[in-house]
């Protein structure tokens, strides 16, 4: 069953909610957080990306960094201010982009769901960014931006979701992308609590190395304590659960930075031994089990070979698996899309523009547009416990960070 908790969130009044909530610590680099918090003292940036306030070139990783984000923390604190609930709550997030809407509950989930698999995962995580935010969290004793939860939707819940709804929001707010976030506060959380118990499996959409550094910072915590009892708010982390049917999964393409030392007309007769291939193509592929390819100025579709049976088994049957076994390793020599420093990946509302405008400035030779992974996909995979290749998926609208701070 599916465990969540209220909690008593530290949080910034409404008036300068706008201010304080900040763009995911991990789609932004150090020189686009420096740029998107520059001139806003009050941005969530200094406390997740806190190297932008030392100088350039500063190991990301130093102690200098984790103890400017403790000085960032404690000044936003005293000077927003950021102040806890006094009593513990749930929250109803909804995102709208364009024409999309996604509505979650903010709570706290419990770790041991995590590691008893009950909280299910689809990705391996980098221990050089565990080891990150779980310093991150153990120095802010605060995790400071949620896990991106899904389960196979209920119709009750969505009820209750919908009512909360019909209240005043706490927060609403539309970000400099556009992207409207409202946020409700429920103070009576009882029924939802109870909804959820009967929720059997919740599943990690986005956000891995935030739950496994949640789950290694309380084994720290919990060797730390004299008195453990469970109950602690270190046994829980901060999630927002959405209803799988609402959730969007856009494409994560691929560029790569050379032919791996073939001519063009050489590479596409490699190609032809596993693919068919036309000219003209739609930049975006159509439907599952087709690739755009931009080589050279002129876009390509590929499809596999007729009579060419798809290999077995829910990972390997995955197009990015397809396009990694039949044409990114024996053709262009890419083994590894973890180390490989000739790969690069390009996601979300980015799009082809960008794949074009790579392989045209000659910072890549070809880009590979891939037809989006599924939610069905997503949690076929979970459930098999198997892992996702990396970067196989790419969830848009994004959360916004601090503005519902679980302190632990």
């Amino acid at each position: 069953m599916a465990v969540i908790r209220p909690f008593r969130a530290l949080r910034p009044p409404a008036e300068r909610a706008q201010a304080v909530a900040s763009v995911p610590y991990d789609v932004v680099n150090t020189d686009e957080a420096r740029a998107l918090a520059n001139g806003n003292e009050l941005s969530f940036l200094h406390v997740s990306r806190p190297e932008i306030d030392l100088p350039a070139g500063t190991d990301i990783y130093s102690d200098a960094v984790y103890r400017k984000a403790v000085e960032n923390f404690e000044k936003l604190i005293a000077t927003c201010p950021l102040e806890k609930e006094a009593e513990p709550s749930l929250y109803v997030y909804s995102l709208i982009m364009g024409d999309h809407q996604q509505v979650g509950i903010v709570a706290c989930c419990w770790i041991d769901e995590y590691d008893n698999n009950t909280i299910r995962k689809h990705e391996r995580t980098r221990p050089d960014k565990e080891d990150d935010r779980t310093r991150h969290m153990l120095m802010l004793r605060a995790q400071t931006g949620p896990v991106f939860l899904t389960y196979r939707t209920r119709r009750e819940i969505d009820e209750q979701v919908s009512e909360a709804m019909s209240a005043s929001p706490l927060y609403d707010i539309t970000a400099e992308d556009g992207i409207r976030h409202t946020i409700w506060r429920l103070t009576e959380t009882e029924n939802l609590v109870n909804s959820f118990s009967s929720v059997p499996l919740l599943y990690i959409a986005d956000g891995h190395h935030r739950a496994a550094s949640a789950s290694r910072a309380r084994a720290e915590l919990r060797g730390q304590s004299f008195k453990h009892t469970g109950e602690e708010d270190y046994n829980y982390f901060l999630t927002v659960i959405f209803p799988d049917s609402q959730l969007q999964i856009l494409a994560y393409n691929r560029v790569v930075r050379d032919l791996n030392g073939l001519s063009k007309e050489e590479f596409l007769e490699a190609l032809r031994r596993s693919f068919t291939i036309s000219e003209n193509a739609n930049p975006a592929p159509t439907q599952r089990g087709q690739w755009s390819m931009y080589l050279d100025g002129k876009w390509y579709a590929l499809e596999l070979s007729p009579g060419t049976t798809l290999p077995d088994g829910v990972v390997q049957s995955l197009d990015v698996s397809v396009l990694q076994e039949r044409l990114l390793d024996p053709v262009l020599g890419i083994r590894d899309v973890r180390t490989d420093k000739r790969i690069d990946f390009v996601g979300g509302l980015r799009g082809t523009r960008e794949l074009q405008h790579v392989v045209d400035e000659g910072k890549a030779a070809v880009a590979f547009s891939l037809y989006p992974t599924t939610v069905k996909e997503l949690l076929m995979v979970s459930d098999a416990n198997q892992i996702m290749p990396p970067k196989s998926t790419w969830f848009e609208p994004k959360l916004r960070d601090g503005l519902l701070i679980h302190t632990i």
